[in-house]
Parts: C-alpha cells; sequence; structure tokens
C-alpha cells in the first residue's frame, strides 16, 4: 500500500474520531426531535404514576395490581421484543423504526384512556410497552453514528435528559387533568402528540452509514449473530457488573418513582396535582441535573482515567441513598421533599457513563443489539420487578395494620374498650397510609448494592473498552 493510500487512511480516522456525521445543523435538530420523542416515552411510562391514586379509586384495584401495570406487564413485553427489534435495526432503517414506535405507543397511551376495568388497562399497557421497545436500540446505534467515541457519552446525556423531561411532564400535566378533568382526558392529552413526532422522526431525520464516525477498522462488516454478541459481551467483566448495577439501580429508581405520587398524597395528605408537582420536580430537577453532569462528567474524568466514569456513580448512589430515606421518614412534606430532591440527583447520574461505555464495547453493527441486551436485562429485574415489589410491600405493610385494628374493634366491653377500639383502628388507618412510606424506604437500600457493581464495573472497564475501540492518541488515557 502507498504512502499516500495510508496518510489519507490516517486522515480519515483522525476525521472519525474528531468530527460527527453530517453537518452541525442537522446535528442539533436530530438530537432536539430524539430528545423530544424519549421525553414523549417517559411521559407516557410515568403518566401511570401520576394518574395512580385517581386510577386505584375508580377501577378499584390494589397498590400490587398498580405495580403490575407499571412493571412486569410493560416491562416483559418491553424487553422481549427489544432484541428482535434491535436486530431488526442492525440490518434496516433505524429512522423507520424510531417513527413507527413512536406512533404505536402514543396511540395505546391514548387508549389507556378508555379502559373500563383493569383487564382493559392492562391489555394496552403492554400496547404502550410493544411500542416503546423500538426506541432506544434504534436511537443508541444512530447517535453513535452522529458523534464519535470520545462524544458519545455527552450525546447521549442529551438524549437522556428525555427521561427526566418526560418524567416531570408526565407528572405535572397528569395531575393537573386528573384533578380538572378526571385521569381518561389525561391519557388522551398526553398520548395525542406523540404521533405529531412520529411523523416529523419519519419526514427529517436521516440515516447515517454504518460506523460513519468510527476508525476504519471498526467501520462496516456483516451484522454478527446475536449469539457472537452475547459472547462478546459476557466475555467483559465490566459488562457483566454494568448489567448488575443498571439493573439494581432502575429496580429502587421506577419502583419508587411509581408510587411517589401516591406517597405525597397518602402520607402528607396532599391532593392529587400537588401530589403530581412534586414527583414532576422531583425527577426531572434531580434528573436534569444528574443527567447533565453525569454524561459530561463521564467523558471529562475518562481523559483522564476511565475507571471514574463508573466509580463517580458508585460514590453517588452510597451517599444520596441514605439521605432518600432520611427524607422519606420526614413528617414535614417540605422538609422531605427537599432531602429527596437533592439526594435524588445521584440516581440519575449513572446513565450516560454506562451506555456510553457500553456503545464503546462494541463495532458499529452490534450497537442495538448490545443496547437490547442490556435493556432486557435491566428492564426485566429493573422495570419489571422494582413497581411490583414496591406495591407488594406496601400491601404487605398495610396488612400487618389491619388485623390489630379488626381484632380490637370487635371486642366485647364497655366504652373504655369502645374507645381503645376506635384508637387503634385509627392508628392502623395511620399505618395504612404510611404502608407506602416503609415500603419506599425499604426499596431504597438497593442502591447500595448496586453501588458495588458500579465499583466492580470500573475496575475492568479500561481494558474492556480498549480491546475493541481504542481511543485515538489525543484523548490522554493513562496507562
Amino acid at each position: 500500500m502507498s504512502s499516500g493510500v495510508v496518510e489519507e487512511l490516517q486522515q480519515d480516522d483522525q476525521a472519525a474520531s474528531d468530527q460527527g456525521w453530517g453537518g452541525k445543523g442537522y446535528r442539533i435538530w436530530a438530537m432536539v426531535l430524539l430528545l423530544l420523542i424519549y421525553a414523549s416515552n417517559f411521559v407516557d411510562r410515568v403518566i401511570l404514576a401520576a394518574l395512580g391514586p385517581s386510577i386505584r379509586a375508580d377501577l378499584q384495584i390494589s397498590s400490587t395490581q398498580l405495580g403490575l401495570l407499571g412493571g412486569i406487564a410493560f416491562a416483559l413485553f418491553y424487553t422481549l421484543l427489544g432484541i428482535p427489534i434491535a436486530r431488526l435495526a442492525e440490518r434496516r432503517s433505524r429512522v423507520a423504526i424510531i417513527a413507527a414506535a413512536t406512533a404505536l405507543w402514543s396511540a395505546m397511551t391514548a387508549l389507556c384512556g378508555t379502559a373500563a376495568s383493569f383487564g382493559q388497562l392492562l391489555l394496552y399497557r403492554i400496547g404502550v410497552g410493544v411500542g416503546e421497545a423500538g426506541l432506544t436500540p434504534p436511537a443508541y446505534s444512530l447517535i453513535s453514528d452522529y458523534f464519535p467515541a470520545r462524544r458519545r457519552a455527552s450525546a447521549l446525556s442529551i438524549f437522556l435528559l428525555g427521561i427526566p423531561l418526560g418524567s416531570f411532564l408526565g407528572a405535572t400535566v397528569g395531575g393537573w387533568f386528573a384533578r380538572e378533568h378526571g385521569w381518561r382526558v389525561a391519557f388522551f392529552v398526553v398520548g395525542l402528540p406523540g404521533i405529531v413526532l412520529a411523523l416529523l422522526a419519519w419526514a427529517t431525520l436521516r440515516e447515517p452509514p454504518r460506523g460513519a464516525t468510527d476508525p476504519r477498522h471498526l467501520r462496516g462488516g456483516e451484522t454478527p449473530p446475536l449469539r457472537d454478541v452475547l459472547k462478546l459481551l459476557w466475555a467483559k467483566r465490566s459488562f457483566r457488573h454494568i448489567a448488575m448495577a443498571a439493573s439494581l439501580t432502575s429496580f429502587a429508581n421506577f419502583g419508587n418513582n411509581l408510587f411517589l405520587p401516591s406517597f405525597f398524597a397518602g402520607v402528607h395528605h396532599l391532593d392529587i396535582a400537588t401530589s403530581g408537582l412534586l414527583f414532576g420536580l422531583l425527577t426531572g430537577l434531580a434528573g436534569v441535573t444528574g443527567t447533565f453532569v453525569g454524561g459530561f462528567g463521564t467523558d471529562r474524568a475518562g481523559r483522564h482515567d476511565r475507571r471514574w466514569a463508573l466509580w463517580l456513580p458508585a460514590i453517588g448512589l452510597v451517599v444520596g441513598a441514605p439521605f432518600f430515606m432520611i427524607g422519606a421518614a420526614q413528617s414535614n412534606w417540605l422538609a422531605g421533599f427537599l432531602i429527596m430532591l437533592l439526594s435524588s440527583i445521584f440516581f440519575y447520574s449513572w446513565s450516560p457513563a454506562l451506555n456510553g461505555a457500553l456503545q464503546n464495547m462494541v463495532t458499529a453493527r452490534m450497537r442495538a443489539s448490545a443496547a437490547a441486551i442490556l435493556s432486557v436485562i435491566f428492564n426485566l429485574i429493573g422495570t419489571g420487578l422494582g413497581p411490583v415489589f414496591v406495591g407488594f410491600m406496601s400491601d404487605y405493610y398495610a396488612q400487618r395494620a389491619f388485623p390489630l385494628g379488626s381484632y380490637a374493634a370487635s371486642c366485647p366491653g364497655g366504652h373504655a374498650v369502645a374507645d381503645a377500639s376506635r384508637m387503634v383502628v385509627e392508628a392502623c388507618a395511620s399505618a395504612t397510609q404510611g404502608s407506602v412510606q416503609l415500603a419506599i424506604i425499604t426499596t431504597a437500600a438497593v442502591y447500595f448494592w448496586a453501588a458495588i457493581h458500579f465499583y466492580f464495573a470500573g475496575r475492568h472497564i479500561r481494558n474492556d473498552i480498549l480491546a475493541e475501540a481504542p481511543l485515538p492518541p489525543s484523548s490522554g488515557d493513562n496507562e
């Protein structure tokens, strides 16, 4: 090979490391649109939490059933379809998949407003899960082709801002509409705008070449079999710990988030709109701050030592968890809310670091599949089981309170016994309202377990990334 060709290839590799695909203006528009689509995704996911108290009262369902609606019923189909959709995204248009998926989940969300029973609402929430399975794997792959490796965590952090933005809008808009117009209208209001976003994605997003911003040796090639992607990832010790860290953090995040509006309404006796507003602020402000700091902090920390990109989230969980538990235990709702708000920032800083590391572990035609594999693991455990666990624990703590009150109220006796019975019944009612509080505090202890896996993932991350996607010499990795 001539020296001129070698020099040209080296220049191409350097350009891939320094520049993104397409013009700057297009990349800005693409990231804004993808951010709005992801926000719509989480509006439709979080709206169930904001409307939970109203839905429970209207359809007469238990906390466990609410946990099923927001947990395993959604997550099972979301995760099972994630891998086949991701495999399709490795070969076909990622833009078309994103547009079709957005239209589907938005329509299913609107249909939730017509549900007349738990069974109907369950079917529509399954439909939401089927639609939402088609967003993140192709979106991660698309963004990774728009931006080079050294900027991917930052780019992904912008996309991931859709989580807190959507959570805030779903909680506040949902809570207000539930109070003013009923929970059914709220589902229509948040569902229909997604159809517009789907049309914009179809009309304006462009499909880049696979590996457009990668060095030449990582571009193109055939799409490897799924078993090869699984084998490659499982051989990386950091991936195994990343999967557990993501699962456990999501378990606590999604589990507690579904019941936070019920917590503010039941424990602190706030109306549904105020409860939704506090929930929206809690997830929105903390989520935006944590995601922004986590994404850009990851890229900055990784320039010196990649391990700190995952060690920082570990430290954050250890610091944030006890303060969150203290905040949830406060009798003054404002003091508790402020403590929970500050501590929750640490619970949203991990995702950009984790997803950026994962995308840099594999080649261009493995990225959607890698994202889907991780999604299957942490959504089944986190999104699927977290809400069910919190709902079950809330019902468990409530049932522990009811038998004593029922027994005391049925005892024969004079006025003294009757007065005592009333006092016991009132105490049990108070304990029942606080059952969700105890469930949330119990679940927050899982953050400590997640921190251990973040630490061990950080210990192995440098070698596991460098084996597949070496940084350009200018990145300054200390080895």
